[in-house]
């Protein structure tokens, strides 16, 4: 173990990793070892004020975990709890945000946290239905792992009708999606939830007021709901205390790329990225750091020496030009050609698209195909000027953040790296940091004209 790795040995695994210690960390005896289930038995039997809930969650910092950063507790009030109307409880687990996969890992390796802190959300926003909407290609492990813990939960009498005798009734459903990105948007969700194309709705009416079924409803991500039980067991002034003002608590890292050893791992807000990275073993082969994608590819790039300043929380990220997101970070070396990687963004965004709003429907085409074109050494550098127009008409003009989420990279690309995609255009198709398939076929091709072929 590295000197930096006993610096932080104390700090990992506080919250929601904190089982991963254990043999079987996902069997119910394993979570009731460190505590599990003992909060949300407290609640069945002390029927503390909803509010007092919401106000502790609140008073711990925790902001959602799936992008947004919106205050978890602020979130669960505004549900009308005195409502008599049928109240649900949505969990976001549609991890389908490129480079993010802590929410697969908590879903193996600690899913009686979910459960218990949705059982949790229940008590406080009075919503007795919860869904746990599941990506699609978790069907292999993740999937299975939580319908085990929720047979486990069921049958210790954990959830149902008249829990515990408590005259409290909470159920649980696991929902399995069709692998769409958009359904990741909590509106899209709830419409793929209900059996219909996973298309956003308009805001308002938000889903507090009119969600699943027309009825009020409340979304979390994974790692949000997961993180309550903890919170609520060891208090939330510890868990604010781990963070710096603004960003309380854990986050778990999602670090791939050019690194030596990718992994999650669940450190407090605030750990300054050099270190995050140096615990992830440096950039591969020792190179040096170019670029970092901070929160998975719908925030900006960040040029890797200004990343090496900055601590990863939300204040610090933003501050840097760039956002959380989902504590994801893309770490690329100097061998990256930055408009390559580009290109692969922007054909994922028109792929995911759902069509519904014109400006994402045709202008992530318009974007891929510009980038293509540079690619192929077939762009002019006017073509550029064009390429960054059509990322601002789509932003802030679609009814959900994903034409947001699809402009912010070629913007920031740009903004960065023009010099790359100008040294593309003008040496036909040719990479600064290499050739491209695009290179050698523009090449050939002049090849071929000047010889008369």
């Amino acid at each position: 173990m590295s000197d930096l790795e006993s610096q932080y040995a104390e700090r990992m695994n506080l919250a929601v990793f904190e089982p991963l210690k254990l043999e079987r960390s996902w069997t119910l005896a394993s979570y009731r070892s460190i505590g599990g289930y003992d909060v949300w038995e407290r609640l069945l039997k002390e029927k503390p004020p909803r509010e007092q809930i919401i106000d502790a969650v609140k008073a711990s910092g925790l902001r959602g975990r799936g992008g947004a950063g919106f205050p978890t507790g602020l979130k669960w009030s505004f549900m009308p709890r005195s409502s008599p109307v049928q109240k649900y409880l949505v969990c976001n687990s549609d991890e389908s945000e490129p480079g993010t996969c802590h929410d697969r890992d908590i879903l193996r390796y600690n899913p009686h946290s979910v459960i218990e802190g949705l059982a949790i959300a229940g008590y406080a926003t009075n919503s007795t239905v919860a869904y746990n909407y599941i990506r699609g290609e978790f069907l292999g492990e993740p999937v299975p792992r939580f319908e085990a813990a929720l047979k486990e939960a069921y049958g210790a009498g954990l959830l149902g009708k008249n829990v515990q005798s408590s005259g409290i009734d909470f159920d649980l459903h696991t929902f399995v999606g069709a692998g769409a990105y958009i359904c990741g948007e909590e509106t899209g969700l709830l419409e793929s939830l209900e059996g219909k194309p996973g298309k956003p709705r308009f805001k308002p009416p938000f889903p507090a007021n009119f969600g699943v079924y027309g009825a009020p409803t409340t979304v979390n991500n994974t790692l949000s709901f997961a993180s309550v039980p903890t919170i609520l067991r060891k208090g939330p002034a510890w868990f604010a205390s781990l963070g710096p003002a603004n960003s309380g608590g854990t986050l778990i890292y999602s670090v791939s790329g050019h690194i030596e050893k990718p992994r999650n791992i669940e450190l407090p807000l605030g750990i300054p990225f050099a270190d995050l990275l140096a615990l992830c073993g440096g950039v591969r082969g020792g190179r040096k750091l170019k670029a970092v994608i901070p929160g998975g590819v719908s925030v900006p790039v960040v040029p890797g020496e200004i990343m090496l300043k900055t601590n990863m929380d939300y204040d610090s990220v933003k501050a840097a030009g760039s956002a959380l997101g989902t504590g994801a970070a893309i770490v690329m070396d100097e061998s990256t050609c930055m408009v390559r990687v580009l290109e692969r963004i922007s054909r994922f965004y028109m792929s995911e698209s759902c069509g519904q709003c014109t400006p994402c429907r045709e202008g992530t085409g318009w974007m891929n195909r510009l980038l293509k074109r540079v690619l192929a050494g077939q762009a002019r550098r006017e073509e550029l000027g064009l390429l960054l127009d059509v990322a601002n008409r789509i932003e802030g003009h679609t009814i959900c953040a994903f034409g947001d989420a699809s402009a912010w990279p070629v913007q920031s690309f740009l903004k960065h790296y023009r010099h790359e995609f100008e040294y593309m255009i003008d040496h036909c198709g040719r990479s600064l940091v290499g050739d491209t398939p695009g290179a050698q076929a523009a090449r050939a091709a002049r090849d071929r004209n000047l010889h008369g072929g």
